[in-house]
Parts: C-alpha cells; structure tokens; sequence
C-alpha cells in the first residue's frame, strides 16, 4: 500500500521560504514581461485531448495526463501552455490584426518515464507575441528573455538561438519526405547526433547535402560566423533563416544583449509547431533549459486564425535551483515577518500593535505564549528563521 505521507513520482511539496522564493521569482519576471506591454491571460489547467494531439505538433499522447469527462471526452492537463493560448487568442481575438501581447504563469503537467531527476509537474512563467512576423518582435522577445534573467539575479547565462528554417531548407533541397524529416527532426532535438548519422547514411541523398545534413549537428557559432554560413548556403530558404538570425543580432547589440547569445543551427524542437527561431537559456547550476521558445507562425492557424507570434517560457523550478545553488542572495529584506508572542492578559495590547503593523503592509503573526516557554525559547524558533520578535 502506498504510504499517505508520499507525493507521486515527479511531484512534491512546497511551504515556507522556498515557496515564498518562487513565488517572488515568478512575480519578478512576470513584472518584466508587463513592462513591455502584456498583460495577463489565465486559461484552463486541463482543456480537450485535441488541444495538444498530435496534428498541433505538442508533445506525444503517451506523455500527456490524460482523463474523462461525464460526457466521456478525452481531456488533458497541460503540458505546454502555447497551444492553449493559441486557442484562447482564435476564440476571443479572431478578426484582431493588431498585435496582441499575452503573458501567464502556471503548472505544466507531463508524464513521461524518463524523468531523470525532472519534475512531471514545472512551473512556468511566460509570454506571447500574437499577429507580428516581424524580426522585431523576434528581438522583443530575446530582449525579455535577457532582462527577465538579469532582474531575477542571474549575471552568467547564455541564450543559444537556432532557426528551423535552415534544417527545413536543406532537407528541401535533399527531397526528404515528411516523415524522413520528422524522424530527422527528432534525432537532433534530442541531440542524438550518432543516430542522425546512421540515420542519414540509409537514405539515397546527394553526398553534398548529406555533408550539410550532417554539418547542422557541429554548427554552434559566434555571430561572427553567420556571415559565411549565409554565403555557403545553397538554397534560398536556409539562406533566409541565417539572412535573419544575422539581423536578430544587430537589433540586439542596440542594447548590448547581444553578449548573451550564440547561434545553434542543429536546435530544432521536439515541439513540431516551431517554424522559424528556436531558442534555449542555460546557467550555472543547473544543466536543464531554464528558458524556452521560438516562432510559431502557423499554430494559431489549427484554431482557425491566421496569427504568426512568437513567444517563450522561463521554467521557474529550474531558475530557483540556479539561484540557490549560485548563492545570489534576494534582494528583499532579511526580515520576512513580525511576531508577537502575547499572554492571555496583554492579548488586547498585542493585537493593538499586530493591527498597527498590518496597517504598514507588514506581516504579523500573533502567537500565544506557552506555560514553560521563556523568551529565549522563542528567539530561537523565530528570530533564526528570519522574522523578528516582540513580546508583549
């Protein structure tokens, strides 16, 4: 019999500091999404099995949580907040042109087996950029991706950016079928680059494209490099991608972010509905993703709207570890609450105060005194935990 006191695999509890750091953490990024614009949206934590099945391009069915309703449909709880913002903009925003700015916070739920020390349930704060193709709303989101880093604590990380469009062109330019690129697709996103070589090595293509299918995997380069990968190229479609990555760069130097980026060309999503950049934020600390996203410029289209965004999620979980594991100390006051330990005599005066100090916007926990229990006692339990003491 499983034990009432155990969480499920991949889950756990929060409460106290920790908690209260997260929630900081989510908060403080949240801000710096708003200041560029966005505001909130809140959709469902479980939507219909068809919001994320395999047509959209999510994660496999194998993965999801799934359950029934009293109808008997099929309904998932999220594993990627995306989709479900895709349908919520085609629902409510259908004949909207101008640009629209979401951003969220919440749980993702995924069931996969190959944990690895990964949680079944993240937390993750985001944003989307809806009815904007442009390579400025491209470097919007990167600039976020940066500042949001930044004003959480974090001073070493690297944002590595790909685009889809090249491995989509080459793989043109070879006449792959759907799902020999699919298969491709999937053995470079999970960086198996043995597999895509044995892989690569059974199908009749031209040995100069082969040479290029296989070079994606070893393309991790400075901007400097993008120059001569745009004069290499050999079609029009993979010349566009890195044309753009290269003018990504240049908007980003604006504001010398562009310090924070490299270029991977063998990024390429487990997520299908990505069609143009991909990109990944990594630190010290942790060696998961702690940032995701790129364009999807035909997903909201499987709703019924034709909207190209682009947006990304900061995997709140694996910020927090980074943090504490890199010892940046918060910014906020050491104290974190009052106390006030009262008797029954002076309950009247102690709460007089309490309500003084709750009137300031300051935490106050009324605690009464125990028979037995001296002053000392109580320093111990709350001044070591970061609160301050008054006794009255």
């Amino acid at each position: 019999m499983i034990s009432l006191l155990h969480t499920p695999e991949g889950v756990r509890d929060l409460y106290g500091k920790e908690l209260k750091e997260k929630k900081r953490l989510s908060e403080n990024i949240l801000n710096t999404i708003k200041l560029y614009g966005y505001e909130l949206l809140d959709t469902p934590a479980f939507e219909y099995f068809d919001v994320f099945s395999k047509d959209i391009g999510t994660i496999p069915s194998k993965d999801l949580y799934k359950f029934f309703d009293k109808e008997g449909n099929t309904l998932v709880l999220r594993p990627d907040f995306t989709p479900s913002v895709a349908r919520c903009t085609a629902k409510y925003f259908s004949e909207e042109t101008m640009p629209l700015r979401f951003c969220y916070e919440g749980n993702t739920f995924i069931n996969t087996s190959e944990l690895q020390g990964k949680l079944k349930e993240n937390t993750q704060t985001g944003f989307e950029l809806i009815n904007d193709s442009s390579i400025y709303a491209d470097a919007e989101s990167l600039s976020i991706v940066i500042e949001s880093l930044l004003n959480a604590g974090l001073k070493e990380f690297q944002v590595s950016i790909g685009e889809s469009n090249y491995f989509k062109g080459i793989c043109e330019e070879a006449n792959l079928d759907e799902e020999t690129e699919m298969r491709l697709r999937d053995y470079m996103s999970s960086k198996n680059f043995y597999g895509s070589r044995e892989f690569l090595a059974e199908q009749n293509i031209d040995a100069t494209l082969l040479d290029r299918l296989e070079a994606i995997s070893k393309v991790f380069l400075p901007a400097k490099d993008l120059e001569k990968l745009l004069n290499d190229a050999t079609n029009q479609r993979s010349k566009d991608a890195v044309a753009r990555l290269i003018e990504i760069e240049k908007l980003l130097a604006i504001k010398g972010y562009d310090k924070y980026i490299t270029f991977d060309l063998s990024m390429l999503s487990k997520y299908h509905y990505y069609t143009g950049i991909i990109f990944t934020g990594y630190t010290y600390g942790v060696g998961n993703p702690i940032v995701k996203g790129g364009r999807y410029d035909h997903l909201i289209e499987k709703f019924g709207k034709k909207a190209p965004s682009v947006g990304c999620v900061f995997m709140i979980d694996e910020i927090q570890t980074a943090i504490r594991r890199t010892g940046i100390k918060s910014s906020e006051d050491e104290v974190t609450k009052s106390v006030i330990v009262y008797t029954e005599s002076t309950y009247a005066e102690a709460l007089n105060e309490a309500d003084k100090l709750r009137a300031k916007g300051k935490p106050v926990e009324m605690v009464l005194k125990e028979a037995g229990k001296n002053k000392a006692y109580y320093e111990e339990k709350v001044i070591g935990a970061g609160n301050e003491l008054f006794f009255i």
